[in-house]
This record gives C-alpha cells, structure tokens and sequence, in this order.
C-alpha cells in the first residue's frame, strides 16, 4: 500500500495554467447539471433526486470558485509567502483533501479576516492609485483583494466541504413514514467528491428527522461509513442491523470524476491517448468519469432480536450478470463519461476496449448535452 500520499499530488504555481485549470472546472462543474437533468429525462433520477445532485454539484462549482479566488495571485510576487492549489494529477484531477480541510477552517474565521481588511471598493481606489500615481503593478493590493474575495465566498456559505451532514426529506409514503435521506463527503483516499442518497421507510413511533435520540445516530453512522472502499452491500447491511426500525429500501452513490485533462492529469489509460490525439484546443481539453452505483431491496425477512421480538432485515438485491454483484456489491452500476464533442469523435473512432458500455455525454460547442450510448 502506498503511505506516500504526496506523491501523486502536484502544486498548480503557474498563475496561467492555474487559472486554465479553474475556468476548465468553471465550465465542468457548469454542464454536470445538464447530466443531472439528462439522467432524469432518462428515467434514470426522480424529480427531487435531480434537484439534490444539482444542488450538489452547484455547491463543487462554489468550491471550485472560491479556491480560484484564493489563488488568484499564484506565482506572483505579493510581498508573502503564499502556496499554491495542490491537485491530484493521477488519481482525480481534482484538489487533494487537505485543500478542502485548510478551506474550512479558513471559513470558521472568514468574518474575522474581513474585520480587519479593507474594503474592495478601497482596495480597488487604491489599486487606482497605485498605477496612475506610482505607474507601478498594484500586485500586492490585487493579492489582497483577491484575499478578501476569497472569504467574501466563504461567508456566503453554499460550498462543498470535506463533510456534508446527512439530510433527510419527507416522502409520501402508505403506511409507513418514508424518507429520503442525503449526504455527501469529498473522499480523502480518492480526492473525489463522492454523493450518497438513501430512501428508506421508518416504522418507528416519531418522524426521524424530529427524533432527538434516533437522528444524530443516523447522521453520525452514516459518515463514518462514507467511505469509498466500501461496498454498497456493506453499507446497507450495517445500516440496517444498527436501526430496527429504520429499514434502507435503496442506497445510490455518485462519483463525481476523475477528471483527465492532457494537460493537467497523469492518468494512464486510453482516455489519456484520446485527450492527446484529440489535441483539442484550450477550454476542450477534458473528460470526467460519472460513476452510480445503486443498490436495492428485493424482499423483507424477520430475524429474531434479543429475547422476545424480532426485526425486519433487508435481503438485498446483487447484480445477477456472471456473478459481479458479489464483487461490487451493488444491484447494478452504471458507468458515464461526459466529454466535449471533439475528444468524443476521437473516442468514437479509436473505440477503445470497454467504452461499449459506457454512456457519453457530449457537451456540443453550443453548450448543450447530449446523452449518447
């Protein structure tokens, strides 16, 4: 196992490939939305399933452009030892986990920061200032604007942290109380985001979300069990046997990336050989893997707990094709790639080994996507 987890990671210190890097994402993080909306067309999400993934995915954008503003200076001389963004070029594509752990406690103290700043219409008048009057780059008061900027973003709120506490969402239900439960964690082994909804039923006497005792054992529980190396199964099953009363009917979970760029990524494979052949201008440089897993009930068995009553258990149901839902744990996964359209062609025609299963979606120069096979 490797323990040198800085090996794969490489800092972004030129202040124009850092800013290539940020508006690619800009862009991504912008067309994940339409897939959302595309998978829901497909049948493929719920109305309010949609919604929350998009809710989601908003919040990566957010991340993404506030980590713009904080190393908007990069590579400059702004009179301060300042770092750059540390990403995961083989693994991802995107920033390592500790960048989301420094952005959080960063946001703890963002109205002390802006407390003590000036303000940007100051900042900007000095700026003004500086070039008329000493005709001189206003380079340090650009990194301080850029700075306050940053946390101005951070005290807005609305981002993607390294941990986003379940929530739960009243269904309409029959006899019993049904919800559907989300979170989501920004991976720390895969630097990836990584989103979870859960729909369950709740035969217990008060509604969970307003159960004082029951709620934050659900909350914690299922963080601690966030974890990508987790098989779906195992979730479900240790779910399920830690609430008697609360009984997980489906659990999906979504992998935002990895991200490849030829000019960013290190990954190997043959989407890093599509990338390059494509030899796609600045801004189309780019595919992101789109990974669902979804695992479901099939039936309901009574088990014996303690003494004197028993318990319903879920049996759940594995994918039944050669026997692979033992080894992904899970009733079925589907496996996307959205990509612009000139990498796609390339993809089409080079047609790798094992991108017949694969959905595309293709972004088209208008910006539209489009949902292929």
């Amino acid at each position: 196992m490797n323990t040198d987890l800085t090996r794969d990671h490489s800092a972004l210190t030129d202040l124009f490939a850092s800013r290539r890097y940020f508006k690619k994402f800009d862009m991504i993080t912008r067309h994940l939305a339409q897939v959302a909306g595309q998978m829901e067309v497909q049948g493929e999400l719920s109305a309010l399933e949609a919604n929350i993934l998009t809710r989601y995915l908003t919040q990566i954008g957010f991340t993404f452009r506030a980590l713009s503003m904080k190393y908007l200076l990069v590579g400059r001389d702004t009179g301060q030892f300042f770092g750059s963004l540390a990403i995961d070029t083989v693994d991802s594509g995107f920033p390592v986990f500790n960048e989301l752990l420094v952005m959080a406690n960063d946001a703890m103290q963002a109205q002390q920061h802006l407390e003590n700043m000036p303000t940007a219409t100051a900042l900007k008048r000095q700026m003004v200032e500086k070039i008329v009057g000493d005709q001189e780059l206003p380079t340090r008061l650009q990194f301080a604007l850029s700075q306050r900027l940053y946390y101005e973003e951070l005290q807005k709120g609305q981002l993607f942290w390294a941990r986003n506490d379940p929530r739960a969402i009243w269904m309409r239900g029959e006899e019993r109380k049904r919800y559907l439960v989300h979170w989501a964690v920004y991976d720390s082994e895969l630097n990836l985001p990584v989103l979870y909804l859960m729909e369950l039923e709740d035969s217990g006497k008060r509604g969970l979300p307003k159960d004082e005792r029951r709620w934050p054992e659900v909350q914690a529980h299922l963080m601690a069990q966030s974890l990508g190396a987790l098989k779906l199964v195992t979730i479900a099953k240790g779910f399920d046997e830690q609430f008697n009363d609360l009984h997980p009917k489906k659990l999906r979970r979504v992998h935002v990336g990895p991200m490849y760029s030829h000019g960013f990524t290190r990954q190997s494979g043959p989407l890093r050989q599509v990338l390059a052949d494509a030899d796609s201008p600045e801004g189309q440089d780019w595919a992101l893997a789109w990974t669902v897993e979804e695992l479901e009930s099939e039936r309901v068995v009574e088990e014996k707990v303690g003494w004197f009553s028993t318990a319903e258990r879920e049996v759940f149901a594995l994918d039944p094709f050669g026997g692979r839902g033992v080894d992904t744990g899970a009733t079925r996964t589907e496996r996307s790639i959205i990509l612009p359209e000139r990498p796609y062609q390339v993809l089409a025609e080079q047609n790798p080994p094992g991108f017949a299963t694969v959905r595309k979606y293709v972004v088209a120069p208008s910006g539209r996507v489009m949902s292929l096979k």
